[in-house]
């Protein structure tokens, strides 16, 4: 799954969790659509067409990132 927003880093995606910016998820392709509003999900970045080079998990409240690990 991908964030709303293509964070470079896994670090500045942990800097936006934690100043209180509003991210979402998504899964692009023929499997969106399905994105749980709560629990556990495995995010990775940056999005395609770049290669990835951060892969975190991440617990979703109500559709909002509210903890990275």
């Amino acid at each position: 799954m991908y964030t709303s927003r293509n964070f470079k880093t896994k670090k500045a995606l942990k800097d936006a969790v934690a100043s209180g910016e509003h991210i979402h998820v998504f899964q692009p392709g023929p499997f969106g659509g399905s994105e749980p509003d709560n629990g556990t999900v495995y995010l990775e970045g940056p999005h395609y067409p770049e290669p990835h080079h951060w892969y975190a998990e991440a617990t979703l409240k109500d559709g909002i990132v509210v903890e990275v690990k």
